[in-house]
């Protein structure tokens, strides 16, 4: 059940219209962790000319929407309290891992730690999720 969990995920992660307009790739995906990786573009910045902090928040986001969502069943965001710590260069590829601390039958919790090239730390975020405890929908759809 694993594998086709997670190759599904991947399937739709690469295939998803936002991810892909903001430039976020999935680079790892187990159960209960994720990261995405993502090259801030000339449209993400803000009035500073510095990304976006929405722009990282969308890379944290979809990190922890794969993880929470990686073991089979519908999770959904209930709460995400984010620090932004820096700005990262404005060419930085951005590295957004989360790990699963916590995990019940009806919430999760994660961290999400946003770094650049060189491990600086960004922005993190500690979220939960409401597990809905039904099947994702998309893993009886034919490959």
């Amino acid at each position: 059940m694993n594998d086709e969990v997670l190759s599904s995920i991947f399937k739709r992660a690469s295939n998803e219209a936002y991810a892909r307009k903001l430039g976020m790739r999935l680079v790892e995906l187990e159960p209960g962790h994720a990261i995405v990786e993502m090259v801030p573009q000339e449209d993400t910045t803000n009035i500073f000319g510095m990304t976006h902090g929405g722009a990282i928040f969308s890379l944290i986001d979809e990190a922890f929407q794969l993880s929470c969502n990686s073991h089979g069943t519908v999770a959904v965001a209930l709460n995400m309290t984010v620090t932004y710590h820096q700005p990262p260069d404005r060419r930085s590829i951005l590295r957004a891992e989360s790990k699963e601390i916590h995990l019940s039958s009806k919430t999760a919790t994660y961290e999400i730690k946003v770094t650049n090239e060189n491990g600086a730390l960004i922005s993190s975020c500690q979220a939960l999720a409401y597990r809905k405890g039904i099947r994702l929908p998309f893993l009886d759809e034919e490959p």
